[in-house]
């Protein structure tokens, strides 16, 4: 197995859209990058801890790619915003991508490089990339929450924007298409 750590405002968004792919074999959702040992949601969503709400990917590379990862983390976020994301704001909610090894580093380096080249985006590319620190998986009613309160997790994602943006912006412009082939 492999890992992937990645944050892009609700972790609650990022563990949907990872659970749903062949080859993850888990998502945990949880607290990235900070200076705190074990903090809670209401440390982290204070902004003083320096974590971001991130998930943890664990997958098998014979079934799917850190590239493909990767993709779906980038078309499930808005790159340019640096404040957080979507209606979620603070420094707890920026997007990120914790590369584990050298050759994650590389991929997502050129994906974020293709991105700010690509004319996709009025405003530059605001995600950042760093070696990965640490990770405090979230309280358990974080775990599966589109799952276990479906109405309350579907009017969130649509409320805050995140859900009209992926399609506009990823899907009908074209932008997935074009990390697909081009990275």
């Amino acid at each position: 197995m492999a890992v992937a750590t990645f944050a892009g405002g609700c972790f609650w968004c990022l563990e949907e859209v990872f659970s749903n792919l062949p080859g993850v074999v888990e998502v945990i959702p949880g607290y990235a990058g900070g200076d705190v040992e074990n903090p809670s949601y209401e440390e982290v969503c204070s902004g003083i801890t320096g974590h971001v709400e991130a998930v943890r990917v664990e997958y098998d590379p014979k079934r799917i790619s850190y590239r493909d990862l990767l993709i779906t983390y980038l078309t499930s976020i808005d790159p340019t915003d640096s404040e957080g994301q979507f209606a979620d704001r603070g420094s707890q909610y920026r997007p990120v991508i914790f590369y584990h090894d050298e050759e994650q580093k590389k991929l997502a380096k050129r994906a974020l490089e293709l991105l700010s080249a690509g004319g996709l985006f009025d405003e530059p590319i605001a995600v950042e990339l760093g070696p990965f620190k640490n990770f405090y998986p979230a309280e358990e009613y974080h775990r599966m929450y589109f799952k276990k309160e479906p109405m309350h997790y579907f009017y969130y994602k649509t409320g805050s924007g995140r859900k009209t943006y992926c399609e506009v912006v990823w899907d009908r412009k074209g932008g997935r298409r074009f990390l697909e082939e081009n990275l």
